[in-house]
């Protein structure tokens, strides 16, 4: 039974981020049996979020789940209403005039906060903003200072891993990818002859999957490599390779890597990439620059945690990237849980100060639960948030103005040029024709050439939108 108000026209909602956490919301409640009206609000020209702007261009197979959420994003219950800031161009009383219910699917896009002493020296980098940058996001810099010849990066994650691989790996292999050209002239630029990762724990603990351990090794020229010491568990870390078989693979990689260090030492590559653990990171010197990254050695507990042995080590580095984690980025007129890097929710359902559910605002993905989990784990927070959306239909407020038109009508009012699905299709068939213009690099094509300055991304996206405008 429909809700007074509502009874001739669908749910109609608005999803804040079209990353793969706004995307699966949008495709579950699709499927629901609810009838439903959706808009899928972009803060860049084109969709995708993560997917397009914090996955390391030589990963195709994860990039292939855009093919996936292309089709999702191809249904008629689903507008896309691309170049549209949340909280600038639209804030949230605007948004609760038009649907019935919002869900903020924004993600993480910021680096979390490593506090050691000079960790603000210039040559110390956030990873996520060096990933924006390889990515071609069109909200950072064009140019990245890669002028050091000795790397720290801090983290053992799949981030840590993708920008420890992207410094370490010569330009020319990656030429294949989608890297814009500024990309790749300053990888090709970069003198790097050695890259270290980082780690407080051990081997066991690593947060790497075994793909992307696997992977480092398919360059020819970078040497993997790992101190036969570092390979040391304890009862705790022999229970964790005991009941998870990803820890394990993870492991015997690891392993793999310390034999063929200690049988061969350096190996016959040019370009190295160390993978040191217990180690923990304490501080960074220098004279106005990054020159040394300074670890205290840790050893483990017994349950698989670790404590300092008073035995530190100094690195003569002369950049070092911090990949500790994401972190969202608090939302204009929501509640913000600032420790954690959340919006306060119960089940999905977005809490007021006064612990209360907000009616008609829910949340997912990464600022719902934190930056932790693959991709595909996003799609049973979609199940979770949506499941109390359609639980709430009977107390949900209504649209004062819930027409299709209303609301790109008050978007043209602000002079906000936002693009569309077509607008991407068209953004899609430029960048796949970059692709085919520049020709094979080798054997391999270079199926797409991504565009990375916004009002070219805008003008290509909306030409259609043009076309029409002056008949």
């Amino acid at each position: 039974m429909a809700r007074p108000g509502t009874e001739d026209r669908p749910l109609r909602v608005a999803i804040v981020g079209a990353g793969p956490a706004g995307i699966y919301a949008a495709d579950v409640l699709m499927k629901s049996d609810t009838p439903v009206s959706i808009d899928l609000y972009e803060r860049q020209p084109a969709p995708f979020g993560l997917i397009r702007y914090g996955v390391a261009p030589d990963h195709p197979r994860i990039k292939g789940i855009v093919k996936a959420l292309h089709q999702v994003l191809s249904k008629p219950e689903i507008r896309l209403l691309g170049n549209v800031e949340y909280g600038v161009d639209i804030k949230l009383e605007d948004l609760r005039r038009y649907y019935d219910a919002v869900v903020f699917t924004t993600g993480a896009e910021k680096d979390r906060d490593l506090d050691i002493p000079g960790i603000d020296l210039p040559g110390s980098f956030g990873g996520a903003e060096f990933v924006s940058w390889f990515d071609g996001h069109p909200d950072v810099p064009r140019e990245w200072p890669l002028e050091a010849e000795s790397i720290a990066v801090v983290g053992a994650g799949n981030v840590g891993l993708d920008v420890a691989r992207m410094l370490s790996k010569t330009a020319d292999e990656l030429l294949v990818t989608e890297i814009p050209d500024n990309v790749y002239q300053g990888l090709k630029a970069s003198p790097v002859k050695e890259v270290h990762v980082f780690a407080r724990r051990g081997p066991a603990q690593a947060k790497f999957t075994p793909l992307e351990l696997r992977e480092l090794d398919h360059s020819p020229n970078v040497e993997v490599l790992v101190n036969p010491e570092d390979i040391e568990y304890d009862d705790g870390s022999v229970a964790a390779i005991n009941s998870d078989n990803q820890t394990k693979l993870v492991v015997r990689e690891l392993e793999k890597y310390a034999m063929r260090t200690a049988e061969h030492g350096e190996g016959p590559r040019p370009r190295k990439l160390w993978l040191h653990f217990f180690e923990s990171p304490v501080e960074i010197t220098g004279d106005g620059k990054v020159e040394v990254f300074r670890t205290e050695r840790t050893e483990l507990t017994g349950d698989g945690n670790v404590r300092g042995t008073g035995e530190f080590h100094d690195w003569p580095v002369q950049a070092v990237y911090r990949c500790v984690g994401y972190r969202s980025t608090e939302l204009p007129g929501l509640p913000w849980d600032g420790r954690d890097h959340v919006v306060p929710h119960a089940a999905g359902r977005v809490l007021g100060v006064d612990g209360a559910p907000i009616p008609g605002v829910y949340v997912n993905g990464w600022v719902k639960r934190g930056p932790v989990g693959l991709i595909g784990h996003t799609k049973g927070d979609a199940i979770e948030t949506v499941g109390s959306m359609l639980e709430d239909l009977d107390t949900m407020p209504v649209a004062e103005d819930p027409s299709t038109e209303a609301v790109t009508e008050f978007l043209e009012s602000r002079g906000i040029a936002y693009t569309t699905w077509d607008g991407w299709q068209l953004l899609d068939a430029h960048e796949l024709a970059l692709g085919e213009a520049y020709g094979p690099v080798g054997d391999t094509p270079r199926e797409r050439v991504k565009v990375v300055d916004r009002d070219t991304m805008i003008e290509v996206s909306r030409a259609i939108a043009e076309a029409q405008a002056t008949g």
